[in-house]
């Protein structure tokens, strides 16, 4: 059986959903062929069992009495009774069996009788129940039997009971029943033909069953074809720009798998633009910090292969300007890094974390940078739910554009109050027409572009906050300077712990 199942799985969807149709209509149509076939068979006993009840009714049993009297001889048809009731008629021509049964199993035959009907055990079991009840009751047995040549029979068996006249309660003959008999000929040939003709009927409906799956299977596996070319040319070639045409208003599982299938290829060329544009911008904005302190160290070493010793002030500067250059470097493989982190990698890290905590470290590595700023803060409790290192990361990142674009001596306010945060320098401030990039990987202002960065922080700092389920803005304060604002999710409270 597990053969089977296995040989099954592995033959192609169309032809499991056809073998499906095919069973299932199979299992159908031979469900209502059987039972109609037992219906017709029942209501065709039924009539015969009719028949046969109308022939063994008390007042045609008169002339029987002298088969009773002649038993086990066989006693010729005089075609009446003595008390003038119609007798039974010529047998052979109804093509009827008569006889009666001894309580022994002794038959005794009608001279006339269709023939002699092969006696059962339950035909002796009616005259024993009759015996004992002493009673006229109707204690008879219908059932199929064969009569001595082996032709089948439908036969009624009922105790003996013969009417004494008109007026006369019917008298009840012991230890003998009345047996009757028809043949079954006609009966099982109509239910052959019957039996044939639903076989036939079963077997072009499972075949027209059969056709009909497979042709729907076609017709609903025609989308799951193009998806699976689809998938294959992607494969092929790494073209993702493929799309598989669905009808708008149509919802089924293939329309579902198809716009799917078209949103998960749309999502990765996507990503894959970005990749490529991120790849792109980062070579670009390695190039020049590479090449200056390529440049920078190659005059060191011309000096020290010539002899010709730098002067200790240029040297001083040169060796300033190589560490300058490496901590750029360090600081952009960091925020690249930072960028391609997966989604699911920090979704492991997420927890409660206390955002007045993380704001006061901030703070504190912000007065280091900046020493000669006034930084003052007003800070309340705030529990949200984020990364801790990437939140303070983003915290880190705010102040230090605002440290950055601080002029000296200048003051820098910080407010932490109901999860929104503000950080607001008092420096230039940033023109109307950058604002719309100011979060866009690698771009600087113009007038920054000569301060060190990668221009990548406000971008990690604006993902940091969205995934945290907050949001950034960053605008024009009044009285000069800018002003950035972080609202974040979350409660004056942690959360309870749970068990």
């Amino acid at each position: 059986m597990s053969r089977l199942g296995r040989r099954f799985r592995t033959l192609p969807i169309r032809a499991r959903l056809s073998m499906l149709v095919a069973a299932a209509v199979a299992f159908a149509v031979a469900a209502v062929s059987v039972t109609c076939w037992f219906i017709v068979q029942g209501k065709l006993y039924e009539q015969v069992n009719a028949d046969l009840e109308k022939m063994s009714q008390p007042q045609r049993y008169d002339r029987v009495v002298a088969l009773l009297d002649a038993c086990p001889q066989k006693v010729q048809n005089d075609q009446s009774d003595q008390s003038g009731q119609a007798g039974f008629g010529d047998l052979r021509t109804q093509n009827v069996y008569l006889q009666l049964v001894k309580a022994d199993g002794t038959p005794c035959v009608s001279s006339d009788s269709a023939g002699t009907v092969k006696v059962a055990g339950a035909d002796k079991n009616v005259i024993k129940n009759a015996n004992s009840s002493k009673r006229i009751v109707d204690r008879g047995i219908t059932r199929n039997g064969t009569d001595t040549d082996g032709n089948a029979v439908r036969v009624l068996t009922v105790p003996l009971v013969v009417s004494q006249g008109m007026g006369s309660p019917p008298q009840l003959y012991p230890d003998t029943a009345l047996l009757i008999a028809v043949p079954l000929k006609n009966t099982q040939s109509t239910l052959n033909d019957l039996a044939l003709i639903l076989l036939l009927v079963s077997g072009i409906g499972v075949l027209g069953a059969g056709a009909a799956g497979l042709a729907v299977a076609r017709a609903g596996l025609r989308p799951v074809d193009k998806l699976t070319e689809a998938v294959e040319h992607v494969a092929r070639t790494e073209d993702l720009r493929i799309r598989i045409p669905v009808e708008e208003d149509s919802e089924d599982e293939i329309a579902r798998l198809s716009r799917s299938f078209n949103s998960m290829t749309a999502s990765l060329a996507n990503s894959r633009e970005l990749q490529q544009q991120l790849i792109a911008d980062a070579g670009h904005e390695l190039r020049t910090p590479l090449t200056s302190l390529r440049t920078n160290i190659e005059l060191l070493t011309r000096s020290e292969e010539t002899g010709r010793p730098i002067p200790e002030a240029d040297r001083k500067a040169l060796l300033a300007s190589v560490k300058a250059q490496m901590t750029e470097l360090a600081s952009l493989i960091g925020d690249l890094q930072e960028l391609s982190r997966s989604e699911g990698q920090r979704g492991e890290r997420v927890q409660v974390v206390s955002l007045e905590d993380t704001v006061e470290s901030a703070l504190r590595r912000a007065r280091l940078r900046g020493p000669e700023l006034t930084i003052t803060a007003d800070v309340e409790p705030w529990f949200t739910r984020a990364e801790p290192a990437a939140l303070e990361r983003a915290v880190v990142n705010i102040l230090d554009n605002a440290v950055k674009f601080s002029p000296e001596g200048g003051a820098i306010d910080v407010r932490l109050s109901g999860g929104v945060l503000t950080v607001r320098d008092h420096g230039p401030g940033i023109p109307e027409d950058e604002l719309p990039h100011v979060f866009d990987r690698f771009w600087r202002s113009p007038s920054a572009r000569a301060l060190p960065g990668s221009g990548l922080g406000l971008s990690i700092v604006a993902r940091t906050v969205e995934q945290a389920g907050g949001r950034i803005t960053l605008a024009r304060a009044n009285g000069g300077g800018t002003v950035a604002t972080v609202r974040l999710p979350g409660a004056p409270t942690p959360p309870p712990e749970t068990p």
